[in-house]
């Protein structure tokens, strides 16, 4: 038997379904919770396991630092991008030679690049000499400038 529309825009319920509601009550009352409950809880369980496992793991001070180091040591590979390097050499260039109009082979410039980084790291550890002989463990400009000084370049 079904039951007229009442307007609202929901189906009737058949009896099929009455069937199924009078299940669920019935099932509601002997153990007081939904069928569902256990289930709903795990899903809430592994949620919060989920969440717990997303967090980035937490590194000591240091530790970071210390694998950057060892990856750089590690590789051969320049450092300093090349298009900024290059476009540094044009301006430096062209302030000394402003008459005058260059053209770069690229073989020229990655020359250059692997001289001043190799430069600027021989450096950096002579700086980082003085600095550990001040009893520092951070270089400051006094030990770039000591380095530059103890090597006989113009300060």
């Amino acid at each position: 038997m079904v039951r007229p529309s009442s307007g609202n825009g929901r189906k009737s319920k058949s009896p099929k379904n009455l069937a199924e509601v009078r299940k669920r009550k019935e099932q509601l009352s002997r153990t007081g919770r939904s069928p569902n409950a256990s289930t709903s809880r795990r899903d809430a369980r592994s949620e919060i396991n989920e969440t717990t496992q997303k967090q980035k793991r937490r590194f000591r001070p240091g530790t970071k630092a210390l694998k950057e180091i060892k990856k750089y040591q590690k590789s051969t590979n320049l450092l300093l991008r090349k298009l900024p390097f290059s476009r540094v050499i044009r301006e430096v260039v062209q302030e000394l030679f402003p008459s005058t109009r260059f053209f770069w082979k690229a073989s020229a410039i990655a020359a250059l690049q692997e001289a001043a980084e190799a430069y600027l790291v021989s450096l950096f550890e002579d700086s980082n000499i003085c600095a550990i002989h001040a009893k520092r463990v951070t270089i400051m400009p006094k030990d770039l400038w000591l380095a530059r000084r103890l090597r006989g370049e113009f300060v």
